[in-house]
């Protein structure tokens, strides 16, 4: 009798655990994260960068930093370079059941100077750029095959078309604004980037997706500069950090927050702090003290630390003019990036009252830097 009751009740108990594990599961937060384009549909293309491959690498970084996030079920549209239909997108999204989706994507401006970062929610408007957005991701269902037939009824040459259609967005636009301000603010705030904001525009693929939905655009590829970060590996790393961190807090904000959940690093924002821009005036300063500050470059033997203020495809004058009354100011060029420094010591006592006059003048994401005979070396290794 005892065995039989001990069975009944071991029986319980791995039924009772069936049922919290299937709970669980059940209860996971759901993703499905989207790289825009694929295959032979490249996307915008500037300067030799790629739209379909930049937004493939960051959404894959994304995925792989939410993952780690025991709470988080992630799915995606595409994890290779593949094309995928629009509607078959959002039906991934659907069929997964998930809470959100995020569709990633560059922008591009014949105007090569505009700069920063968008990202829109599926709503009607009458916003004439808001609109050629739309139109220009939406072109994309002409490459699909029967696209007329499967998109009866809408013009992809015009947005504004889809108000003929059966909209959904009402439901899901107040959430949609919310995790779409989230990765704005984390743009913007921990990256320093042009905050564009938050718009409304009648995308396709954030048309039949039945739950929250927003479409990144993560800068310019048209703008050399951005170009430039998106396509490094430093710069794909601390946009998929903002974009991830974005969801875990919109998770945290609208699901709850679990005990020990991962916390998401912040990017950094110190490679893309724009140097202050030239002045156009006559420059005060003397000459040989220009010349001492251009011969202060990195020749220098032994250790020595110096404060790096920013980085720049631009090259400026070394005067303090240019940055914030520093004087001292010296640089190197590698592959068209200008770096900008701030002193030079051996000491590193000395060099972190250099970082703190440094950040007391505005240069907040200052940090220290470190040469051995004029070869950069770790700050921990010059420090031993």
């Amino acid at each position: 009798m005892k065995i039989k009751n001990r069975i009944n009740l071991l029986l319980t108990l791995l039924f009772l655990l069936g049922i919290n594990n299937s709970f669980s599961q059940s209860n996971k937060f759901k993703v499905t994260l989207d790289a825009g384009h694929g295959a032979h549909d490249f996307g915008a293309t500037y300067h030799g960068h790629v739209e379909k491959n930049i937004a493939l690498a960051v959404m894959l970084k994304v995925g792989k930093i939410l993952e780690k996030n025991p709470n988080i079920d992630v799915n995606y549209t595409r994890k290779t370079d593949v094309f995928i239909d629009l509607v078959e997108r959002a039906n991934i999204a659907n069929r997964a059941d998930a809470n959100i989706f995020v569709s990633i994507h560059c922008n591009a401006n014949k105007n090569t100077a505009a700069d920063g970062t968008e990202t829109y929610v599926m709503g009607l408007t009458k916003n004439a750029s808001n609109l050629e957005a739309a139109k220009k991701e939406n072109s994309v269902i002409t490459l699909e095959k029967d696209y007329k037939q499967k998109y009866e009824g809408y013009d992809p040459n015009a947005p504004e078309s889809l108000l003929g259609m059966t909209l959904m967005q009402e439901e899901y636009l107040e959430n949609s604004i919310a995790l779409a301000g989230k990765i704005q603010e984390n743009f913007a705030n921990d990256m320093g980037l042009k905050n564009r904001g938050v718009k409304q525009a009648p995308f396709m693929v954030l048309h039949k997706a039945y739950m929250p939905r927003v479409l990144i655009e993560m800068g310019f590829i048209s703008n050399k500069d951005e170009g430039e970060r998106l396509d490094s590996e430093q710069g794909q790393n601390d946009t998929a950090q903002a974009i991830a961190e974005a969801i875990v807090s919109y998770k945290k904000e609208f699901f709850g927050e679990v005990t020990n959940e991962p916390v998401v690093e912040k990017p950094i924002r110190r490679i893309y702090e724009k140097p202050v821009e030239e002045i156009k005036k006559p420059d005060t300063v003397k000459k040989t003290e220009v010349i001492e500050q251009v011969v202060n470059s990195i020749d220098e033997k032994g250790i020595v630390f110096k404060v790096q203020l920013s980085a720049s495809t631009k090259k400026l004058n070394l005067s303090p003019s240019n940055f914030k009354g520093l004087k001292n100011i010296s640089s190197s060029s590698t592959n068209g990036l200008y770096k900008y420094m701030y002193g030079a010591t051996s000491s590193y006592e000395e060099a972190k009252k250099l970082l703190q006059e440094a950040k007391t003048k505005g240069y907040s994401t200052a940090f220290l830097i470190a040469f051995k005979d004029g070869n950069s070396i770790n700050v921990q290794d010059a420090i031993k």
